[in-house]
């Protein structure tokens, strides 16, 4: 039996797109399915999961025998009798799985209920959440402690630093640390730092900073940035925004952030700061995408035919595909030609015209 708790992520990447799109052993069975922080609303969430696993049974039993079905649901139902796992959950869910592989998102903003057995993952809903304008990480910056965060709109959550990521300065210098930081005693306002009857502590203690700012800038690019491709954004003291920026080789790095000593302020003060901050490059970048459609469509290269849009999507002459996220077309898209199915097939064969296509442009 595939281990379910070893699939369990709270990070959309690209590259688990990309795994999950060149799967090819089905059926693919996908779950997505909105979920509740809090008691006593989230007590309804495993019920509803149980609910849409009834629903991928009833579409398996059409082409599989019981035992089969059993076999391909059972990570499934581990997860959903795993109490611990849904007293834990965000704002949606997506669960995958095939005879081969099992992926959990727990994920930052809702989706509708859906169940789906197909001829390949249903990955639009995911796409649509890697890919929204508003995403963003926030590295809370002191000489204390760092954190870092996950950030939309509506949610600001911490990320689990991985292996190699220092949180203190101790960690991140060591017995590199001068006397000053190894003698001082902290104040308690933004990582400052009072010595006491020595000259030269000053610029001592600029230096750790300077160390530890490049420290953790070249740990959160390799471990984090990297993988997630979202901007960075800085909380820090206006001073310490300053040095961090001059050492900085992180091109995620944005250059407005949020001013203050991040231990004072509350995640949900963080989240409606860092907010002002992204929603003017939202709603630019929104305006700037529905521009370029309207001139290219008037100018003749581009489409609102699905059937257009395949064979283009399929030759690689597809920059830009933008899609209706609550709307489905029932039907494939052949991956090799981009010819488009649309009506009711197989239900092993069919799934969503628009999810294929989001995934050949993608692939191509």
């Amino acid at each position: 039996m595939i281990e379910y708790k070893n699939a369990i992520s709270s990070a959309i990447s690209a590259e688990s797109l990309a795994e999950l799109s060149s799967a090819n052993e089905g059926p693919f069975l996908s779950i997505y399915q909105a979920t509740h922080r809090r008691h006593p609303e989230n007590q309804q969430d495993p019920i509803r999961f149980r609910n849409l696993l009834k629903e991928l049974e009833a579409a398996l039993n059409e082409t599989h025998t019981s035992e089969e079905t059993r076999r391909l649901l059972e990570p499934f139902e581990e997860l959903a009798k795993d109490h611990d796992f849904w007293n834990h959950t965000r704002d949606g869910l997506a669960v995958l799985g095939n005879p081969s592989m099992f992926r959990v998102f727990v994920l930052q903003r809702t989706v509708p209920d859906l169940a789906v057995a197909a001829g390949s993952f249903h990955l639009k809903p995911l796409r649509r959440q890697l890919q929204t304008a508003d995403r963003y990480q926030l590295l809370a910056l002191g000489l204390h402690e760092i954190q870092l965060f996950d950030g939309n709109r509506d949610a600001l959550d911490e990320v689990d630093l991985v292996a190699g990521v220092p949180r203190t300065m101790t960690e991140a210098l060591g017995d590199q640390l001068t006397d000053s930081h190894l003698n001082g005693a902290h104040s308690g306002s933004g990582g400052s730092v009072v010595h006491h009857g020595h000259g030269g502590r000053k610029d001592e203690t600029e230096l750790d900073a300077e160390r530890f700012f490049r420290v953790i800038d070249r740990a959160i690019l390799e471990h984090h940035s990297h993988n997630s491709g979202l901007p960075l954004m800085l909380a820090a003291l206006p001073e310490h925004h300053s040095l961090f920026h001059e050492v900085s080789h992180n091109k995620a790095l944005m250059a407005e952030g949020v001013l203050g000593d991040p231990r004072g302020i509350s995640t949900e003060e963080l989240r409606k700061r860092a907010w002002e901050v992204i929603e003017p490059q939202y709603h630019a970048r929104l305006a700037s995408l529905a521009d370029d459609f309207a001139l290219q469509f008037s100018r003749g290269l581009a489409s609102r035919d699905p059937a257009e849009v395949g064979p283009a999507a399929a030759t690689g002459r597809v920059g830009t595909v933008l899609l209706e996220a609550g709307r489905q077309v029932p039907g494939r898209v052949d991956p090799e030609s981009g010819q488009v199915y649309v009506g009711a097939l197989a239900a092993s064969d069919a799934d969503d015209v628009l999810d294929d296509l989001g995934e050949l442009a993608a692939r191509m």
